[in-house]
């Protein structure tokens, strides 16, 4: 690896389809969803861990989870972990990572990922970011790692990608799609030009600060304030005072979309999101009934093709049931047929709204 490389791990998002067991106070990046021993962040680490040193790994997350990321990455230090005082959306995260980076150890190169994917293959995994790395140190270019789809999903977004590579497994990008509805999902994996985004990053401090100067001019110049207080005792109070300015924005909004650099390297690896408890139930080992069970103190009767997950310390007993989740978490329960899980996140929000956060 290029001297010069560092990991920006994003870690603030509350993973608000995962309740009841995502929690605004824990949520599910620091949770064992694998059951490994390990919770996904963790499992993020590691990976990286492989081929890069620990004091090349930055954290950036919700200043009220800096606690548990210290508690769950002890080798990091202090200045690695990123607070930010509010959510502001990829962008914001994004730019703060990198420039601290920039002004803390010059012009470097740098992997943003999620801390919350579940990548089956490491070793495969690192060698596309190595591949990609080696492009970006003598190239202007923002490189998205795409995954090639196996089914028509709608909680994707998508990438095309012009078929004739600049260089060995690396293309130009020619058109990102929102997460599509169900027809136009089957139309995209019919066509066999798309890949799934899935928001992996690779690029030069130097090339993302010049397309934030020219795309997203007002937070370019929000952190261009900092630019003197990275590494002193000012640091955190400065990026206190620009964040609730900077614009509620994703990366992919504010500059993929618009950036005339930006590339793609496909990931040969399996890959998933974990974005919903469908995704969990997919990725998880099935008893022979289909039924995926995560934790303890469960017990099933003619159940079939069920995600069951129980974190709580009273059993969980489910009979004559087919094609439902049923989690139970902190004395909070939900029972969902499999497909209408994409509305846990609206059920969220409308119990914050009624109740504040109470249960959420």
């Amino acid at each position: 690896m290029n001297k010069q490389t560092y990991v920006l791990i994003m870690a603030g998002g509350v993973g608000s389809r995962f309740w009841p067991a995502s929690r605004t106070e824990r949520p599910k990046q620091f949770m064992d969803f694998m059951g490994k021993g390990k919770s996904l962040i963790q499992l993020t680490y590691l990976r990286f861990r492989e081929k890069f040193d620990s004091d090349k790994i930055y954290v950036v997350t919700n200043a009220a989870y800096t606690s548990l990321v210290k508690e769950q990455l002890p080798e990091l230090s202090d200045s690695q972990i990123l607070a930010e005082p509010m959510g502001k959306n990829t962008a914001a995260a994004i730019a703060y990572g990198c420039y601290k980076i920039h002004y803390t150890h010059g012009r470097s190169n740098v992997v943003v990922s999620p801390s919350d994917h579940l990548i089956q293959q490491s070793e495969v995994f690192l060698e596309t970011i190595n591949k990609t790395i080696a492009f970006v140190e003598n190239n202007k270019a923002l490189v998205t790692i795409g995954i090639k789809p196996t089914r028509p999903d709608t909680g994707y977004g998508y990438i095309q990608y012009l078929n004739i590579p600049v260089e060995a497994d690396i293309y130009k990008v020619k058109t990102f799609v929102e997460k599509p509805n169900a027809e136009m999902a089957v139309q995209l994996l019919e066509s066999g030009d798309f890949v799934w985004n899935a928001g992996i990053f690779v690029w030069n401090t130097q090339t993302i600060m010049d397309e934030m100067e020219k795309h997203l001019p007002e937070i370019s110049s929000l952190f261009g304030r900092v630019k003197n207080k990275w590494g002193s005792k000012d640091e955190q109070g400065a990026v206190n005072e620009i964040y609730p300015l900077c614009k509620s924005i994703s990366i992919d909004f504010g500059i993929l979309e618009s950036s005339e650099h930006v590339y793609l390297s496909p990931g040969n690896f399996e890959w998933s999101d974990l974005g919903t408890w469908l995704s969990l139930f997919e990725n998880t080992k099935k008893d022979k009934n289909n039924n995926a069970k995560i934790g303890k103190l469960i017990a099933l009767y003619d159940t079939h093709d069920s995600l069951i997950y129980n974190d709580d310390s009273t059993p969980l007993v489910v009979n004559g049931l087919s094609d439902v989740i049923i989690v139970k978490s902190d004395n909070l329960v939900l029972i969902c047929s499999k497909n209408k899980e994409q509305e846990v996140k609206q059920i969220v929000n409308d119990l914050s709204a009624k109740y504040r956060e109470k249960f959420t």
